[in-house]
Parts: structure tokens; C-alpha cells; sequence
């Protein structure tokens, strides 16, 4: 699923590490919406559709994701003047 940052909307990121999905300690998957929650809708759907994740499995590794607000950094260069 590839999405796109969407400028002068606010953006939030949600990073969810799957080590324990598929075993690579540095694996995660980002991402982004909206709103937080949006971006942790995102990533739940994902979870579920793509690594079949059951409900258990989603809940603790959203619980270990790491949101954050990424609109400022994705700002197109001619809207910074």
C-alpha cells in the first residue's frame, strides 16, 4: 500500500515494529493519516490485510507504535515561502 502526504493537511505517522510478525528485529511499517487515529486505522487494516494479523495481534503491536506529527517536515517547498 503506497500513500501519499497530502499538503497543508495535518499528518500524523504511526510506526508499528513487526519483529514479532517476521522475526527481523528492525522491520516496522509506517503509516499516515490525518489524524492519529487516522494513521492508526491505517496501520490496524494493514496488520490485518496483509500479515493476517488476528484482533489480539493488532492490539499489542499498536500498543508498541510510535505516533507522530510529520506535516511540518512534508510541507511542498514552494508553500514554505
Amino acid at each position: 500500500m503506497v500513500q501519499e502526504i497530502r499538503p497543508n493537511e495535518p499528518q500524523y505517522v504511526c510506526i508499528v515494529p513487526i519483529e514479532k510478525i517476521t522475526g527481523n528485529k528492525d522491520e516496522e511499517i509506517m503509516t499516515f493519516g490525518v489524524s492519529a487515529n487516522d494513521a492508526i486505522n491505517q496501520a490496524t487494516q494493514l496488520l490485518a490485510d496483509n500479515y493476517k494479523c488476528n484482533q489480539l495481534q493488532v492490539s499489542e503491536l499498536i500498543q508498541q507504535a510510535k505516533i507522530d506529527s510529520v506535516g511540518q517536515w512534508c510541507v511542498p517547498k514552494e508553500s514554505q515561502d
